[in-house]
Formats: C-alpha cells, structure tokens, sequence
C-alpha cells in the first residue's frame, strides 16, 4: 500500500539528525515510495531554510539528496487561497501543512506526520512518526 503524507520540517531535521530513528525510518518510507510526500512551494521553501540553518551543519550534499528524493517523488498540491481554515493554529508557519494535508484529502486520504501534534487539531490524521510508521505495518502485516 501507497501513503500519502506531508511531512512537517520537524520531521525531517529530527530525521537528519539522527540516521537510526523514527522520523529517519519514515524518510526512508519516502526514499522507497511508501510515502508519497505531499508540498508546495512554500514547504520546500522552508525545508531549504530550516535545513540549511548554521547551526544544523548538515553538509549541503545531504540536504541536497535528501530534498531531491523528496522532490522526485513528490506530488505538489495547489491548496485553495479563497477556502479560509475552520481552525485557527498557533503557530502561523503551521498553516500551510495544515492547509495541503485538507486540499490532498479531498481527492485521496493523506497523512500530516509530525512531531508538534500540539500545534494542530486533534485529528486522526494528523500522526507522529510513530503513528505514522504503526499504520504501514499494521496494514503490511493485515496484507
């Protein structure tokens, strides 16, 4: 089975951080094609600003490679400015994860992983990366 999920910042530099974990494992899913990732421009826009931060050092072959899998494999998704959000989040920068994860599921369930379900409303698909990765082997095993 095929997922599709926009994977927030948070994710993704806890994935780089650390190669052995949980948010590295979903990435992987990503590397493979378990995840189809989902963004628009301003979400790769704050992935190259957040990842290429000096105090992260990650060398720029590994964002690079990183950021081209992701885009490779990517399904940008157009959300609509003229639909205001029913929820109000605490953190503005949230809102346009929130809004492609509602614009993608209107065509197809997707996914919205991250590590601040804090920052978003309660909804069943809005998961850690432990959510994420229980519910690909849940179904892996239900195969």
């Amino acid at each position: 089975m095929i997922y599709y999920a926009v994977i927030d910042t948070n994710v993704l530099v806890s994935a780089m951080l650390k190669g052995i974990s949980i948010p590295s494992t979903v990435i992987q899913h990503v590397a493979t094609g378990k995840i189809i990732p989902l963004l628009n421009g301003n979400i790769l826009n704050e992935y190259i600003e957040v990842l290429t931060r000096a105090k992260f050092k990650f060398p720029i072959p590994k964002i690079d490679g990183v950021l081209n899998d992701i885009i490779h494999r990517a399904i940008f998704v157009d959300t609509d400015k003229f639909n205001a959000l029913d929820e109000i989040l605490p953190d503005p920068k949230d809102v346009v994860f929130y809004e492609v994860v509602m614009e993608a599921r209107k065509d197809r369930d997707a996914y919205l992983v991250t590590g601040n379900q804090k920052h978003f409303p309660f909804k069943t698909f809005i998961v850690t990366p432990r959510e994420m990765l229980d519910i690909i082997n849940q179904d892996t095993e239900s195969e």
